[in-house]
């Protein structure tokens, strides 16, 4: 405890330094808030201080409110644990102090963090600081001042853009806004914002309170016009999520009733936002992201990762060209094989198009797509090989093809080198069966397209080594991916807890429900996509191939629509050739197709199953949780084989892998959101009338009937040892 804390000195010049101490980002717990109330009202009141300099400890300013805080909101439901910022601390003890304040920034100041230096007088930062109100990521606004007083030093269509978005800006973009006063490197920082503050002591600079200030507002009707875009815009971007509308009201009320009234506004918003679903489910979300990294046995077991400075990938299809421009954009070396130089020429291509494409949006520049182009090199042999620290398989989805690879890299390549496979579905165990050296054998689960989808399932056996798994961790971090490590089974966490979801989407078509309304309800409860829409992205070879597996894994709880293999028949492939479910023409959005749907009754007709031969009436809650209970279902039998180490584990995987909604929490946080309860008698119910695909599990049973929480920590299950 004795790291949290605010410290105040008094230098001979009269200035009081108020610093702010709580490692790692100077996050503001209560008891520093409580400290800074306490250290304004002294420098206020002694006679030897003439002007205050805010900074924080260790090159950061700070990184925001203490989530916690939240966190206990959510878990007791009791609002008043929320200290008062707004008013207490940043209007009457900072803004309205009798004394300047400098707020002295370098690192980040992040959400309360940068409401703090927006109630200073002036602020002075040091280059590449960054500067961001993030809280409608975490479901909640600004609460400490922020949608007030951005507005007034930035304008209101720049502060809407930060805000809305979450997204932080450099504090050189923050200088040409206004909201920085000047840019002193690190080491003059300080000594610039204490002559800074006894200027304005001294009226040598202007004394500025943010939250009078009206000059870049413009008028009433020009900030409402303002307003009504940012309000259509969000409608569309984020639909469901209260947080984004509630912060446009706030903003508008500051500017209609004065700086003020916004604030005591915002301040009774953020309190009723902090304890609503919208904002529980996102800061799960964000907890569940930092816990991944802590892994029993392997992370708290005094080991240190080594490097990886050159990985092989063997095969330059869609998976291994997008797993390369992942690696060679974090500075890692490249070596990609192929089985002749066409396919090496195509996988090459497709990198470069990847590389292009991120140029193209802006998300690198021009010298470091270079950069990385030059850290590729094709082959068609393992004379590479020799000195690689890891390589990585992905070829097609062929037992015999795998296990001769393994065999052959176990001979070319270097003994620490990590042996890892990409694949989506089979048993590494059996990939891994005829080798020596099975403690380096590891699945790195990658998805599509693996160099922008930040997911990576790291799947170990019970022979891979916790110094191999710490390494693969420590790649997947560096080239900007959340690692979760995952036991080993068909379609390991994140396949695996997802496939009842197509065929529950397919269950519900062969009774009857029209395919479109499905991926409609999907859609509108936050996916990206429906089902159908998603199997048409995937491509039909995907979905039959898959299908098999998890038909011979899990036979007792399969539904098997014969609707793909008949569209197959029909000469569609989904996007791939620009028919599916729906119709793909360039240039325009996908369109359902009318002419599927003969072919969807005659699917109908094979199955057999609408009750009494009409088709199934249903409401949309039911549909949609007829497609995701059985989700529910797998993720329970997941959770009591530990093939995660947490629930939070396979949340994460769900939002990062399956795009599952992040305001929702996550498909266990979600679940238990509804109640264990309601999906096991719903399950049950199904299960009667519709057969063994809905049978819920012994684990849901036992916790519904119990009404034990889905999240909570198994006590120990039968088979979590030799899983993880």
């Amino acid at each position: 405890m004795s790291q949290i804390r605010v410290t105040m000195e008094v230098g001979n010049d009269g200035v009081a330094v108020i610093t702010i101490s709580n490692p790692p980002v100077n996050a503001l717990a209560i008891p520093i808030i409580e400290g800074l109330k306490e250290k304004f009202a002294e420098a206020a009141m002694r006679s030897d201080v003439k002007a205050i300099v805010l900074t924080g400890k260790g090159g950061r300013f700070s990184g925001g409110f203490d989530i916690n805080v939240f966190l206990k909101v959510h878990e007791t439901g009791d609002v008043s644990i929320l200290p008062d910022v707004s008013v207490d601390l940043v209007v009457n003890a900072m803004e309205d102090c009798k004394k300047p304040i400098v707020a002295a920034v370098e690192g980040l100041a992040l959400g309360g963090g940068l409401e703090l230096a927006m109630g200073c007088h002036a602020r002075i930062a040091a280059p590449r600081a960054q500067l961001g109100l993030p809280e409608l990521s975490l479901g909640v606004i600004p609460g400490f001042g922020g949608t007030q007083r951005l507005p007034r030093l930035v304008g209101l269509p720049k502060a809407i853009e930060i805000m809305l978005s979450s997204k932080p800006i450099m504090s050189e973009e923050g200088k040409k806004l206004g909201l920085i006063d000047a840019l002193v490197p690190s080491e003059g920082l300080l000594k610039v914002s204490r002559t800074w503050a006894l200027d304005i002591a001294e009226r040598r600079k202007p004394w500025l309170r943010s939250l009078h200030r009206t000059d870049k507002i413009g008028s009433l009707s020009e900030a409402r016009e303002v307003l009504r875009i940012a309000r259509q815009q969000a409608k569309k971007t984020a639909p469901n999520l209260p947080q984004h509308q509630a912060c446009l009201d706030v903003i508008e009320d500051g500017i209609v009733h004065g700086g003020y009234n916004g604030v005591l506004k915002e301040a009774k918003v953020f309190k009723e936002l902090v304890p609503s679903d919208t904002a529980k489910g996102l800061v799960h979300v964000f907890l569940a992201q930092r816990t991944t990294s802590k892994v029993p046995n392997v992370t708290d077991v005094g080991l240190k990762p080594r490097q990886t400075k050159k990985v092989a990938i063997i095969g330059g299809g869609l998976m291994g060209s997008g797993i390369a421009t992942a690696l060679i954009m974090s500075n890692i070396f490249v070596v990609l094989k192929e089985v002749n130089s066409e396919y090496l020429l195509k996988g090459i291509k497709m990198i470069e198009a990847n590389i292009r494409g991120l140029v193209t949006r802006g998300k690198l520049t021009k010298d470091k797509a270079e950069k990385a182009l030059s850290m590729l090199k094709g082959v068609l042999d393992y004379t590479e090989f020799k000195d690689v620290d890891m390589v990585i398989e992905a070829v097609i989805e062929n037992v015999p093809l795998k296990q001769k690879i393994f065999s052959e890299i176990e001979k070319a390549c270097p003994p620490h080198c990590i042996l890892a496979t990409n694949t989506s579905t089979i048993d590494i165990n059996l990939i891994g069966e005829k080798m020596k050296s099975q403690d380096r054998v590891i699945g790195a689960h990658f998805f599509s397209p693996a160099h922008l989808m930040p997911l990576l399932e790291i799947v170990r056996t019970q022979r891979t080594s916790p110094q191999v798994i710490l390494d693969l961790m420590t790649v997947g971090k560096v080239i900007k991916k959340v690692p979760v490590v995952v036991g080993n089974c068909t379609g390991f966490a994140v396949n695996r807890t997802f496939f009842p979801y197509a065929q529950g989407a397919h269950l519900l078509v062969n009774l009857g429900v029209d395919v479109f309304r499905i991926d409609r309800v999907i859609s509108n409860f936050g996916l990206p996509i429906g089902p159908f829409q998603l199997q048409d992205l995937a491509g039909y070879g995907v979905a039959l191939a898959v299908g098999k597996e998890y038909e011979k894994a899990f036979p007792d709880r399969i539904f098997k629509s014969p609707l793909v293999e008949f569209l197959v028949k029909n000469g569609r492939n989904g996007k791939n050739n620009g028919k599916g479910f729906y119709n793909y023409e360039k240039g325009s959005k996908p369109k359902p197709d009318p002419s599927v749907l003969p072919i969807i009754e005659e699917s109908r007709q094979h199955t057999k199953i609408m009750p009494g031969g009409k088709p199934l009436s249903v409401s949309d809650k039911e549909i949609l949780e007829m497609v995701l209970f059985p989700v529910v279902n797998e993720a329970c039998r997941v959770l009591h084989e530990g093939i995660v180490v947490r629930a939070s584990d396979l949340d994460i995987a769900s939002v990062l892998g399956m795009s599952f909604p992040s305001y929702r929490g996550g498909i266990v946080f979600w679940a238990d959101t509804v109640g264990a309860n309601h999906v096991y008698k719903s399950l049950k119910k199904w299960s009667e009338m519709y057969g063994s695909f809905y049978n819920p599990s012994k684990f849901l049973e036992e916790r519904a009937i119990k009404g034990i929480p889905l999240s909570a920590p198994a006590t120990s299950s039968p088979s979590s040892k030799s899983r993880l």
